[in-house]
């Protein structure tokens, strides 16, 4: 995971994505006197989810919410009159968070899979794709160039799960009439062990008090668990190591 005293930006789709799959990280990282952001796509910065957003955040030390403000895929309602995050241009799409990136000038970079996780969600699977595509543009001076100075970030990670890393939530969220999405293990190059942080962790996943009084949403089906079986849960990350920077330059022949 990210060297001790490099700037991390956090890019996920929803309030409460940045608690369940990067809390203890994040906790772990500003705990350690870095740098510490997370960006949301969705929802709008005045509304009840991103109050709780920035209770979460608090508890994690990760900053004030940097929300972009557009519609959750399935909550229209979530930004009126603004379009739905998987509808937006991407050309936009990229630029608002090369702004941000450029602006917060992060080493390090972490959002969500290509599955868009465990669940799948439209919105998690285009905030990857986006992502991704971001981190490269922020450094290429031609790209965006209204979105401020070059920045290329060292790494982005991928907050993921590998197949034998499911065990118990996979049967959770089954009930829940959800297929877990998982990612062979070799796939993953950090398993974290966050259970140092895990009452940051689970603080911040009940700042999410919209989600928790619900009964499908993840927040509200570790709510329901008893204590040990949550913690079994959630005291593992884990992520996938993406370089961005180019390997030194070699002098043979490019390989056949």
């Amino acid at each position: 995971m990210p060297p001790p005293g490099a700037a991390l930006l956090a890019v996920f789709a929803h309030p409460d994505d940045e608690a369940l799959v990067a809390g203890g990280v994040l906790a772990r990282h500003a705990g350690s006197g870095a740098r510490t952001r997370v960006v949301t796509a969705t929802w709008v910065p005045d509304g009840d989810r991103a109050a709780e957003l920035a209770d979460a955040l608090r508890v994690l030390g990760a900053g004030a919410p940097r929300m972009l403000g557009y519609a959750d895929h399935r909550v229209p309602d979530s930004a009126p009159r603004r379009p739905r995050w998987t509808d937006v241009p991407l050309d936009e799409a990229i630029t608002r968070l090369v702004a941000e990136i450029r602006e917060f000038r992060p080493e390090v970079v972490v959002t969500h899979d290509a599955y868009g996780g465990l669940t799948g969600h439209p919105d998690h699977r285009h905030t990857h794709r986006v992502t991704a595509l971001a981190v490269r543009a922020a450094g290429l001076p031609h790209l965006c160039p209204e979105a401020g100075a070059p920045w290329l970030p060292d790494a982005l990670w991928l907050a993921t799960h590998p197949h034998s890393g499911v065990g118990e939530l996979g049967a959770l969220l089954a009930r829940a009439g959800k297929t877990a999405l998982s990612v062979p293990d070799d796939m993953v190059t950090a398993t974290v062990d966050v259970r140092p942080w895990l009452d940051l962790k689970w603080r911040a996943i009940l700042a999410h008090r919209s989600q928790v009084d619900r009964e499908r949403p993840l927040p509200g089906i570790l709510s329901r668990l008893p204590e040990k079986a949550r913690h079994r849960i959630i005291s593992t990350e884990y992520f996938t190591h993406v370089e961005l920077r180019p390997a030194a330059r070699g002098t043979g022949p490019l390989p056949g």
